[in-house]
């Protein structure tokens, strides 16, 4: 689905904070020794964050074009290896490792095949890392799904995903377990969760083209999707100050592999 949009992928999707890379690793005790396994790189946003720990990096992604920007990405990374590859087909040729990553990527794997995989190409003591961004709003803040929410209902009406994203507050009181994926059962400890707040700033046709960007959107017909952005950019402009803001609360849940 984002193999399509490779570029456009990489330029409109927010990245992970410095501060969430430096909580992992005085979490997880990574170091210039460690050898860490990203699930679904995508193109290497936070495969980059991963290198720039020192660590040693194998980095998987299913798409050809997204695998082949990663690569050109981290280029300079000496410590980095891209595979085009899902985790379930994935030959580790018999390695483990001490961290595995997914970055707004776990809910792609087969949750039947994903955790009892990751668990079993852990180390003992090894650790598993789901890192994500959560869509949020504040009380009172202009907010893009709000001002069209009839142009979503015009051009795709009746689709239950459309809605206002959730208070902060709200989101910030859930911090237990692994979010929204399945859960692993016994295979892994307790987890530890951290939030992240950061913002991005858009016009009307960076929002539109944010929108491209997302699963949600790319599902649609382009018959569809085309005049609707067109219709949110357009409105963005004219009763937003051309100016919308897309608030998250970046996340990672850390959890200890069982023994």
């Amino acid at each position: 689905m984002f193999n399509e949009v490779p570029e456009l992928y990489d330029r409109v999707r927010p990245g992970y904070p410095d501060e969430l890379f430096a909580d992992l690793g005085a979490v997880t005790g990574m170091d210039e020794r460690s050898s860490v396994l990203e699930v679904g790189c995508g193109t290497g946003q936070a495969t980059r964050s991963l290198a720039a720990l020192g660590c040693s990096v194998t980095a998987l992604e299913p798409g050809a074009d997204m695998a082949a920007l990663a690569r050109h990405r981290i280029a300079s990374f000496r410590n980095v290896e891209v595979e085009t590859s899902t985790f379930e087909e994935w030959d580790n040729r018999g390695r483990h490792f001490d961290v595995l990553v997914a970055a707004s990527s776990w809910h792609w794997v087969d949750p039947s095949i994903g955790w009892q995989r990751a668990h079993d190409m852990l180390h003992p003591g090894g650790w598993m890392a789901l890192l994500g961004h959560v869509v949020v709003r504040r009380p009172g803040e202009p907010e893009v799904y709000a001002e069209t929410a009839d142009l979503h209902e015009r051009f795709c009406p009746g689709n239950p995903a459309w809605g206002h994203p959730p208070l902060e507050e709200d989101v910030r009181g859930t911090d237990e377990g692994w979010g929204l994926v399945d859960d692993p059962g016994e295979l892994f400890g307790p987890t530890m969760v951290r939030w992240y707040p950061t913002v991005q700033w858009f016009d009307g046709d960076g929002f539109a083209d944010f929108l491209r960007s997302q699963s949600l959107y790319r599902s649609l017909d382009r018959d569809v999707r085309e005049p609707l952005l067109d219709a949110v950019a357009e409105r963005i402009r004219t009763r937003m100050g051309d100016r919308a803001s897309r608030r998250y609360l970046s996340v990672l849940r850390v959890g200890q592999r069982a023994q």
